[in-house]
């Protein structure tokens, strides 16, 4: 059915493949509840440090006009995930295995260094995003906050040699924190329900506006996270569906509606954060709001409510760590699919965190917490970057018969997932430009 697409290829993740029953018979809940979670750590991607700035900086300089924006992002973000897990469940291989075996050495190579360069950029966003945390919260400067995240390695090791299941339910833990810290915000700042629905409803304004067209690519460029798409190929198959046509088909709806309510709970925390940023700060006039520690500082006085920022903080240190969880894993499973190379987890943690961890302390040091802002900015660029080396090959893959057999995207889904990849592709570019015109 693949032809030489697959033929030799080492299971994704190792022992962990196929590795979580799931119920041939029961209720559809029972058959949920077992296929969910890759959609949950996929989702953690979406909600991640990196985001928070463009969804604060939306909602304080044009309230709830840009929430069509993170609604169509969204949107678009639910397609290709599903692309992902489509081939995943297809052809037995995820993204990284399937460049391997389509391309030459040369571009696989390239592609491979790009993707290892994503992961780097989304890890020092996220050991930014928890720095700052531990120091809203705990006065810990940035420098030290920064150092203390190489130990997160700790963690994950115990969380991965407990089984897969434990590293879901850790991270669907702390998405439910996220959730629950941002649905009481949101309750706190009483947003008007008129102009939250309005919001929603694209505007010509978004287009004819400069400044509101620039955020809108960065909220539409930022969105779709590159390792995301070889995260989700790999983890779907840790469920033991039958690798029949038939199984892979139902494998596939399960896997589908995993990813989509997990990317809806993404959908509403990008959605609170702008909402809240709209009611507590547009509403007050306060348009000057870009960052987390400025909004960290002013959401408490403003709302008249102490609580506030320290919900804020821990929501912001809980996406910190569940970002740190699955980028190790998409790390693992981008070199063992592209190189076959196998390394200890520790060993592979170490070495991602502390290149991420030595810039963040270096230009703490040398530039202070406005470098450190400066670096978040450029570590959204170098993913952008990347994105449309990890999004075109997926596509061609999955509409390409020879290689996915029964289970090939559709017409429709075709024509669709190529406009949405064009979409993004261009948005990216004209997002570096405006980055690099800001710079110079």
């Amino acid at each position: 059915m693949l032809s030489r697409f697959g033929v030799g290829a080492r299971p994704s993740l190792g022992d962990l493949n196929a590795s979580i029953q799931v119920p041939q018979n029961g209720g559809w809940l029972r058959r949920l509840i077992a296929f969910a979670g890759p959609g949950y750590m996929v989702a953690v991607g979406y909600m991640d440090p990196g985001n928070w700035a463009t969804d604060l900086a939306g909602g304080s300089q044009f309230g709830y006009m840009l929430l069509s924006v993170i609604l169509l992002s969204n949107l678009m973000a639910i397609v290709l995930q599903a692309l992902a897990a489509r081939l995943g469940i297809a052809t037995g291989m995820d993204l990284a295995q399937a460049c391997r075996e389509q391309y030459s050495r040369p571009v696989r190579i390239a592609l491979w260094l790009a993707c290892e360069l994503a992961i780097i950029a989304c890890d020092l966003a996220e050991v930014i995003g928890t720095a700052i945390a531990l120091k809203l919260l705990f006065d810990i400067p940035l420098i030290w906050g920064a150092i203390l995240c190489a130990l997160d390695v700790f963690l994950i090791l115990l969380l991965m040699r407990r089984g897969f299941r434990w590293l879901e339910a850790f991270v669907i833990a702390l998405l439910t924190l996220i959730f629950g810290c941002f649905a009481a915000q949101m309750i706190m700042s009483h947003p008007p329900l008129a102009e939250v629905f309005h919001g929603f409803i694209p505007q010509k304004e978004i287009i004819t506006n400069p400044a509101a067209l620039y955020l809108a690519i960065g909220i539409i460029g930022a969105t779709v996270m590159p390792h995301n798409l070889y995260l989700h190929s790999s983890i779907v198959q840790t469920r033991a569906y039958e690798r029949t046509d038939a199984g892979k088909r139902q494998g596939l709806r399960w896997a589908v509606t995993d990813s989509t309510i997990a990317l809806s709970l993404a959908l509403f925390v990008n959605a609170a954060i702008l909402i809240t940023a709209a009611a507590v700060f547009h509403s007050a006039g306060r348009t000057d709001v870009v960052d987390i520690e400025q909004a960290h500082e002013l959401l408490s006085p403003m709302l008249g409510i102490g609580i506030a920022s320290t919900l804020f903080a821990v929501a912001l240190l809980a996406s910190g760590i569940n970002s740190t969880v699955t980028a190790t894993l998409a790390g693992q499973i981008v070199m063992e699919g592209f190189l076959h190379l196998r390394i200890p987890d520790w060993a592979r943690r170490l070495i991602t965190r502390g290149i991420a961890v030595v810039p963040v302390v270096v230009v703490t040091a040398l530039y202070g917490e406005r470098g450190t802002s400066q670096l978040l900015v450029f570590s959204q660029v170098v993913l952008s970057m990347q994105l449309p080396m990890a999004v075109i090959p997926l596509v061609r893959f999955v509409t390409d018969r020879s290689k996915m057999g029964a289970l090939v995207a559709g017409r429709g889904l075709a024509v669709l997932a190529w406009v949405i990849t064009a979409l993004i592709v261009v948005l990216n570019m004209k997002l570096l430009v405006g980055f690099a015109q800001e710079w110079l």
